[in-house]
């Protein structure tokens, strides 16, 4: 008689678990096959301890936005947290790329300074009905760590 260990689950995926963050609730997605669930957790642990509130994403789904017209606006208290040079603003725009939240704007000459959101950026603001949750210090500076020491 043999026995068999197979529960269903030949050629089932595994997916790697997440650093889910104590005080950053964040409602799951149903993906499609195929679709990477840790990018959009690791996209969505990034926006909580950015300063850039909902309004900024929502207003990226419809028109690119540069670094040096962010900190122009005289309506920024709506957009970000904390007031920020373009140098920061560029920082974070290009962390934001990297994870594949934002993308550059291209025009007829090529890539231009403006960024836009992605369908991946659309995909982890739909975690949150409201606002995106603020990470605590403490997620703020791991996630800072991670940002600028990634092999450590």
């Amino acid at each position: 008689m043999s026995s068999s260990n197979n529960s269903g689950q030949e050629g089932a995926t595994q997916v790697p678990e997440t650093p889910q963050s104590s005080s950053v609730k964040t409602k799951r997605i149903a993906t499609l096959p195929g679709e990477d669930t840790y990018a959009l957790d690791r996209a969505a642990i990034s926006l909580s301890c950015l300063p850039f509130r909902r309004s900024f994403f929502e207003e990226l789904k419809d028109r690119a936005i540069s670094s040096s017209e962010l900190c122009q606006r005289q309506d920024w208290p709506t957009l970000v947290f904390a007031p920020f040079g373009v140098d920061r603003a560029e920082a974070h725009f290009n962390w934001l790329i990297r994870l594949g939240v934002l993308r550059r704007e291209v025009d007829g000459q090529g890539l231009t300074e403006r960024v836009r959101l992605t369908p991946l950026g659309r995909q982890v603001l739909e975690r949150w009905p409201g606002e995106i949750p603020r990470a605590s210090l403490r997620e703020r500076m791991l996630e800072n760590f991670r940002r600028h020491r990634p092999r450590f």
